[in-house]
Order: C-alpha cells, then sequence, then structure tokens
C-alpha cells in the first residue's frame, strides 16, 4: 500500500493537507486580542494627564485596532506576493530601507521627540523607519545569502554584506535608536549563520557587535546612566531618575504575583509607570493577569517561533534557500525583540526601547510585523502547494 495513504479514510494526506496552518492564525489571533485588551486596561487613564489631555478614555484602544485592521489588510496582500517577487526586489527593498532612514534625519520631514529622530508623520499616523528595516534587512540579507552561497563562508563574500549592514546601523545609531540597531544585528547575524557563513567569521563578527554596543553606551551619557540603573535601580540615586521605570516595572511585577490583581486592577499604570501602554505593557499583564498571564504570552510566542523554524527549515529542505532564511530571519526578528522587551520590563537587561510583538501599543510595529507575518505564511503556503505537487497561487501565478 501506498506509504501516503490514510488507512482509515484511502486519502493522500498531502492532497489532504490545508493550504494554510490555522493553528498559525490562531496564535495571532490570540496575541492580538490579548495585545488589543491590554493596550486598552494600560492606557484607560492616560487621558487624565497632562501628556494626552485631549485623549479620551477609547483613544488608545480605537487606534491600535485601527493598526491591527490595517495590518492584517497588509499581510493578506503580503500573503498574496509570491517569494520570488521579494527575493527579486531585494536590492530596492533596501534601498528605500536606506532613504526613508536618510530622510526621518532631515528636520522638516521627521518628527523630533526627546531629541531623537524616529519618525515621519504621515497624515493622523507617523511611521518609523526602523522597524521597516528589521522587514527590509530580512529579505535584503537572504537574497544576499543565496546569490553568495559559494563565497559566504569567506571574506570575499562577507565584507559586502558587513558594509550593506554598516551603512543601516549608522542611520539608526543617528537618530539614535540603539535598541533597533541591535536586533537589525541579530537578525543579519542569525541568516548569514544559517546561510552558511563560516564559524571564525561569525565569531568575529559578533566580538565586534559586543564591543559596538559597549562603545555606544560607553560614549552616550545617558546610555550609561541607564546601565548604572539596571545594576541597582532601587539605589537612592537611581530610584527617582534613570532607574524610575525599572523600578515600576519591577513593583508592578510583584504585585501581580501568581494570579494577579485582576484585569484592570493595575495601580501603576496610573501614571506612575511610564510607557505602560507600549514598552513597558508586560508589567501591567504582570500586575493584572500575574505570573499566569506573563505565562500564557511567552507559550504563544514559544509556540509560534517554534512553527516559524520548522517552516524554515522545510523549506530548505526543498532545496528554497531564500524562503527558509526569510521564514527564520522572521523567527529570530520576532524572539529577539521578545525576549528584550521581557528582559527590560522584569529587570534582566538594561532599559532599551523596544516593543513587545503585536502586544504594545504602536502602529509602525503592528503594520510591519503582520508583514513580515504574512511573508511567513506565504513560505509556508509555499511549502504546502510543493508538497502537494501544485503551483502556488498569487500575484502573476496560477496553478500548473
Amino acid at each position: 500500500m501506498n506509504a501516503y495513504v490514510d488507512t482509515l479514510g484511502g486519502r493522500n494526506p498531502r492532497t489532504s493537507m490545508r493550504e494554510i496552518d490555522l493553528s498559525l492564525i490562531c496564535i495571532l489571533g490570540a496575541l492580538l486580542m490579548v495585545g488589543l485588551i491590554m493596550v486598552f486596561s494600560s492606557s484607560i487613564a492616560l487621558g487624565d494627564g497632562p501628556k494626552y489631555v485631549n485623549a479620551g478614555r477609547y483613544y488608545f484602544f480605537t487606534r491600535q485596532l485601527i493598526f491591527i485592521l490595517i495590518g492584517l489588510f497588509a499581510m493578506s496582500f503580503t500573503f498574496l506576493i509570491p517569494m520570488k517577487f521579494w527575493d527579486s526586489k531585494a536590492f530596492w527593498i533596501y534601498l528605500l530601507c536606506v532613504l526613508l532612514l536618510i530622510a526621518v534625519l532631515i528636520p522638516g520631514i521627521g518628527r523630533e521627540v526627546n531629541y531623537a529622530f524616529r519618525w515621519i508623520p504621515i497624515g493622523p499616523f507617523n511611521f518609523q523607519p526602523s522597524e521597516f528595516s528589521k522587514l527590509a534587512m530580512i529579505v535584503f540579507t537572504s537574497a544576499y545569502t543565496v546569490r553568495k552561497q559559494k563565497s559566504i563562508h569567506g571574506i570575499k563574500g562577507f565584507l559586502p554584506i558587513i558594509v550593506y549592514l554598516g551603512v543601516i546601523c549608522f542611520l539608526l545609531i543617528r537618530e539614535p535608536d540603539l535598541g533597533a540597531t541591535m536586533v537589525v544585528v541579530a537578525i543579519v547575524m542569525s541568516i548569514l549563520l544559517l546561510g552558511g557563513l563560516g564559524f571564525m567569521l561569525f565569531l568575529v563578527l559578533f566580538i565586534s557587535a559586543v564591543f559596538l554596543v559597549a562603545l555606544a553606551i560607553l560614549t552616550a551619557p545617558w546610555r550609561l546612566q541607564r546601565f548604572f540603573a539596571y545594576l541597582d535601580p532601587f539605589s537612592q540615586e537611581h530610584a527617582q531618575n534613570t532607574g524610575y521605570q525599572l523600578t515600576h516595572s519591577l513593583i508592578a511585577v510583584g504585585r501581580g504575583g501568581f494570579f494577579g490583581e485582576g484585569l484592570g486592577l493595575s495601580i501603576e499604570k496610573l501614571h506612575y509607570l511610564p510607557e505602560a501602554h507600549t514598552d513597558f505593557i508586560m508589567a501591567v499583564v504582570g500586575e493584572e493577569l500575574g505570573f499566569i498571564g506573563i505565562f500564557l504570552v511567552i507559550m504563544l510566542f514559544v509556540i509560534l517561533l517554534r512553527k516559524g523554524l520548522n517552516i524554515g527549515r522545510q523549506a530548505i529542505a526543498m532545496d528554497r534557500l531564500f524562503n527558509g532564511l526569510v521564514a527564520q530571519g522572521v523567527v529570530v526578528w520576532f524572539g529577539v525583540q521578545a525576549i528584550v522587551n521581557l528582559g527590560v520590563c522584569f529587570g534582566v537587561f538594561p532599559t532599551k526601547g523596544l516593543t513587545l510583538p503585536f502586544i504594545s501599543y504602536g502602529g509602525s510595529s503592528i503594520l510591519i510585523s503582520l508583514i513580515a507575518f504574512g511573508l511567513l505564511l506565504r513560505v509556508d503556503y509555499e511549502n504546502r502547494c510543493l508538497m502537494r505537487g501544485q503551483k502556488p497561487l498569487g500575484f502573476g501565478a496560477s496553478h500548473a
């Protein structure tokens, strides 16, 4: 009997396989729903303060919902685009990224907030080019690695991508945005390693990255103060200034205990914890939903990352190296950013402004993260079509 025949139904599992992994969609839906609820809960009192005096009770909830709907539309559109298109346009995507990162530094185009140029106003919304840089470098580095397969393990193939990466990092540091720089470097390093970069070159790149991060901290007084505050946030010197966010984040998590104070019952979100709806939203999750809430969010990310890695490995096994590297690059992005965000909230890492994908408030983060998720779904879809012996549908494609 055919090894692929289902003895109960007489069906071939490859032909009866769904075209889309519904469990992946359910995980995304759960993350977005948790994020929407917690953005509403953590931002409900912000309108009472001077910074958001004109914001109503549903202001951030409504905007987050709009961001999600726009992001889901963009994700669906991305899903319809064959991966070959992204491969062929990788350099132009990189060039667009560079132009946006330059534009945000130009007074009159970029918006300055707290001495940082990170946003480009587009009507009532603000676009953050640093978020787009993560997606752009996933696509560009994956395409570069495929094209340089024969030389990526040596200096000849290694140096050009470091130059490309250096341009992006330089522009990000100019904003300044060290957090986005670290995520971009982690993405590029992981894709190069998975694509065949020699271990010694990877080690050189890793040590160089650590050295440059340390240099960035030592040469910027405010970053150095944050680092010392991280070492002892409750000290008299730091508790009311550079360590203020971290101390109140830890207080919030501590108050939550195992089961939490109850949804909506956080005290720290009442103008004690800054950025409670963005970078420190997990502190509010910890206070209101306790360890159980934090654990469930972490498990959703773990399942998502595991599925994403499997999709990438499957694509590489079927000789779709670009697809596989893109999928695994997306997974590294989500994983690194989630680990850093959680680590900051729990005092494991120094304070760094990075959102939690799909959970934190932010239009650019939600939009670009959902586009990246659309790429992941597309890779999975093309894997399944290949196993079914069918040609993937999409713009410019049809069934064989």
